[in-house]
């Protein structure tokens, strides 16, 4: 799928089909994140995959609005370093987001589905994923091939009109 392609039909996938994600699938959607831009070239991030049905179902409750994990083929937990400094924290979260939205697109290229989920349980996540203290996991990204329709690019998005969002030189 060409670039602007997987862009256009990206969309939250959150119920999948029983379809396992294969090894060189899922190791390229990995990649995507790992070779993802960060502020000073730091790579603030560990990515934890799960694909083991009972701890993607326990995984699913650290947030109310992670249900969808339970059935994902697999979970990505990213990890990060907890950082004191108001901007540092700030840093972090903008390179996890790039991070979250390489694999997202790398999935889609793929025909694979995802949809994230934030974390509320802290406590929890590091019990069932053994991430060592002073880190946290900041979001989960559920993968599957999508259960209702395959991912195409989308024609008419929902989104805001492009010239109430685009300002060119001022607002």
């Amino acid at each position: 799928m060409e670039t602007w392609d997987a862009i256009r039909a990206r969309r939250n996938v959150r119920v999948y089909t029983g379809q396992p994600i294969e090894g060189p699938a899922l190791d390229r959607i990995l990649e995507a994140g790992r070779r993802s831009p960060s502020s000073q070239n730091t790579q603030p991030w560990d990515f934890v995959v799960v694909t083991d049905r009972a701890q993607l179902q326990d995984l699913s409750k650290v947030w109310q609005g992670a249900r969808h994990v339970a059935n994902s083929a697999a979970t990505v937990a990213l990890v990060a370093p907890m950082r004191s400094e108001e901007s540092q924290r700030g840093w972090v979260r903008y390179d996890l987001g790039q991070a979250t939205m390489s694999m997202m697109l790398a999935a889609v290229d793929q025909g694979i589905g995802s949809a994230h989920a934030a974390v509320g349980d802290q406590d929890r996540v590091r019990q069932l994923l053994g991430f060592p203290e002073g880190r946290f996991c900041a979001s989960l990204i559920a993968f599957g091939y999508p259960a209702d329709r395959p991912l195409r690019p989308i024609r008419n998005p929902n989104r805001r009109p492009f010239d109430e969002v685009v300002h060119r030189g001022r607002w």
